[in-house]
C-alpha cells in the first residue's frame, strides 16, 4: 500500500518569508549605497563651492592689488552691467597714469627775429622691458626745448625723447621721475575695434589737465595729414566722435575695458566730433623700435601720388570704374617706376578740381578691394613692409591687368 504524506503548509511560508529577508537586505544595502554616494555628492559639491568661493576671493583681492599698483584688472572691470563704458571707474583708474607735456619752441620770422613759444599736451604712462616711459604725440614734442612733464598730482619732471617717428605721429618720453609716479596704462590691438564702439578720452584740452570725454568710433581706416609728416599720410587712423581739442594731443583713448586702443592725435578744425587717433597696434608694432633704436623705417613705400576716383572722374576719363585711386604722377626709380607703373600726362577739370589724366587706376592690392587712397595707404601701413612683393590690380587704358611692385622704404622725412 502506497504510503501518502500529507503537503505541510509551512513549506511555502519559509520560503515566502526568506524571500522577504532577502528583499529587504537587498534594499538596505543598496540604501547604503546610495546614503554613502550621497553623502560623498554633498562632500564633492561642498568641496567644490568652497573652491570657487577661494577663487573668487583671490579675484578680488587680485584686482584690488592690480588696481593698487597701477596694473590693468583684466576681466570687464570697467563696463556696466549693460557693457556701456562705466566711465567713473575708468577715469578713477586711468587719469593718475595721464600726463601734461609742455616744451618751448623757437620761430624765426622772415625778418629773422626769434620768439619763442609754449607747447602743450598730454602723455601717458607704459612700462616696456621693467622700465617706465611716457607715450604721446612726434608733434607734440618736435622741436621743443626744455621739455616737461606733470603728473596728475601736480609733480613735475624734466624729461628727454627716447624715439619718435613723423610718419606715425608717435614719440617716446623717458623721465627721471621715482617710480611711485607711475602707473602704466595698459597698451591692446586695435584690430577688433567696429563702428559704432564707445571710447573714452583723457588729457588736457587747453591745458585743462584731467579732462575726460566720451564718444564713439565714427569710422577706422582714414588717413589724415601732419606737416611732421612731409607729403605722406598718417595712414589706418581711427577716426572718432569723441570731443578733444589743442592739448588733447598724445592722450589715451580707451575701449569699455579701461585699455589703450589709440592715442588721440587731430581734430578737423571748424568741425564738430570729427577727431582722430593713432591706432594701438601702430603704437605696439614700433614701441620696441622707439624704445631700442630711437626711430622706425619699416613704412612701405610705393612711390607714386595718387587721386580718389569717383563717378564723375570716371566720366571725365572715359572709364566705367568709379573706385580705387587714379595714378597721377610716378617717382623717378621708384618702386612703382621700377615696376612699369604709369602715370597721367595729361589733364581734366572736373568741378574746378583739375586732375592728370591718363595713368593706370589701381583697384586692388593682392585682390583686396581699394576703394580710395585712405584703403591703399592703411593697405599699406597694415599688412606691408619695405622689400615686400605685392600684386596691384589696375585698369590701364579701360582694361584690367596685374602688376608686381617690390616695395621699398619710405625716405626720412
Amino acid at each position: 500500500m502506497e504510503t501518502s504524506f500529507p503537503q505541510s503548509s509551512k513549506k511555502p511560508v519559509s520560503l515566502l518569508v526568506i524571500i522577504i529577508i532577502a528583499l529587504a537586505a537587498l534594499a538596505g544595502v543598496v540604501g547604503s549605497l546610495y546614503l554613502y554616494e550621497s553623502v560623498q555628492t554633498n562632500r564633492q559639491i561642498s568641496s567644490l563651492q568652497s573652491t570657487i568661493n577661494t577663487l573668487q576671493s583671490e579675484e578680488k583681492s587680485m584686482i584690488q592689488l592690480e588696481d593698487a599698483n597701477g596694473t590693468y584688472p583684466g576681466t570687464n572691470y570697467f563696463a556696466n552691467s549693460s557693457g556701456s563704458i562705466n566711465a567713473v571707474t575708468i577715469y578713477n583708474y586711468a587719469n593718475q597714469s595721464v600726463v601734461t607735456v609742455e616744451g618751448l619752441q623757437s620761430t624765426t620770422n622772415s625778418f629773422g627775429q626769434t620768439s619763442t613759444s609754449q607747447v602743450l599736451g598730454s602723455g601717458f604712462v607704459i612700462i616696456y622691458s621693467n622700465s617706465y616711459y611716457i607715450v604721446t604725440n612726434y608733434h607734440v614734442v618736435d622741436g621743443d626745448t626744455g621739455i616737461s612733464v606733470t603728473f596728475s598730482n601736480g609733480d613735475a619732471y624734466s624729461a628727454t625723447v627716447v624715439g619718435s617717428d613723423p610718419y606715425s605721429d608717435l614719440a617716446v618720453l623717458s623721465t627721471s621721475a621715482p617710480k611711485s609716479e607711475f602707473h602704466p596704462l595698459s597698451i591692446v590691438s586695435s584690430s577688433t575695434l567696429v563702428v559704432g564702439q564707445p571710447v573714452l578720452a583723457i588729457g588736457n584740452p587747453y591745458g585743462l589737465s584731467g579732462s575726460e570725454t566720451i564718444g564713439i568710433i565714427s569710422q577706422l581706416g582714414r588717413t589724415i595729414q601732419e606737416t611732421a609728416a612731409g607729403n605722406y599720410a598718417i595712414a589706418n587712423v581711427i577716426q572718432i566722435s569723441t570731443p578733444i581739442n589743442p592739448g588733447n594731443s598724445g592722450g589715451p583713448l580707451f575701449n569699455t575695458y579701461g585699455q589703450v586702443v589709440g592715442i588721440t592725435t587731430a581734430i578737423v578744425s571748424g568741425s564738430q566730433g570729427v577727431g582722430f587717433a593713432i591706432p594701438a597696434d601702430t603704437i605696439l608694432e614700433e614701441l620696441p623700435y622707439l624704445i631700442t633704436t630711437g626711430s622706425y623705417n619699416l613704412h612701405p613705400y610705393l612711390g607714386i601720388s595718387t587721386a580718389d576716383m569717383s563717378y564723375d572722374l570716371a566720366k571725365a576719363l572715359g572709364v566705367n570704374v568709379t573706385y580705387g585711386v587714379l595714378v597721377e604722377s610716378v617717382v623717378s626709380g621708384g618702386p612703382a617706376a621700377q615696376a612699369g607703373v604709369i602715370a597721367g600726362s595729361g589733364t581734366v577739370t572736373v568741378d574746378g578740381q583739375q586732375y592728370t589724366s591718363g595713368g593706370d587706376i589701381i583697384v586692388s592690392i593682392n585682390g583686396t578691394r581699394i576703394v580710395n587712397g585712405d584703403a591703399l595707404s592703411s593697405w599699406l601701413q597694415e599688412y606691408a613692409l619695405p622689400n615686400q612683393n605685392i600684386e596691384l590690380g589696375i585698369i590701364r587704358s579701360g582694361s584690367p591687368m596685374t602688376i608686381q611692385v617690390t616695395l621699398g622704404t619710405r625716405p626720412a622725412a
